[in-house]
């Protein structure tokens, strides 16, 4: 006889994390419950099976970096932009990207590699 194992995204953080499980855990697994797992990974930009070793508080790799696409993507929480005042983490997390490295392409993109590479939020996550 086969025992099924509980597959709810919930049931698991409550197993693996706790009553400690940060929001940003809960609502991936939320997120993973409403959906799917796979659908949740894909709305990150992950994989499934780094969504899962999350879950399932297994992953190795930073954390800190599915945190920020879990606030950006599934929570859609908002910053406050030196140069742009208010706008969604997951747009912050593109000029960053962006600031990396400088182009003068555009006017908007100087000014963004500025505001960028001056802002707390750049160089918290440089430092990670």
């Amino acid at each position: 006889m086969t025992i099924l194992k509980d597959t709810n995204p919930l049931a698991t953080i409550r197993e693996a994390w706790g009553d400690d499980a940060p929001d940003w855990i809960v609502a991936l697994a939320d997120e993973a419950a409403q959906t799917s797992q796979a659908k949740a990974a894909a709305r990150i930009g992950r994989s499934g099976a780094l969504v899962s070793q999350v879950l399932h508080r297994r992953y190795t790799g930073s954390m800190v970096v599915v945190e920020e696409l879990v606030r950006a993507k599934i929570m859609a929480e908002l910053v406050s932009c030196p140069s742009l005042g208010e706008l969604p983490l997951a747009e912050c997390r593109d000029w960053r990207s962006k600031a990396r490295h400088f182009m003068s392409t555009n006017a908007m993109r100087v000014r963004m590699y500025r505001a960028c590479t001056r802002c707390p939020i750049f160089k918290e996550a440089e430092r990670k």
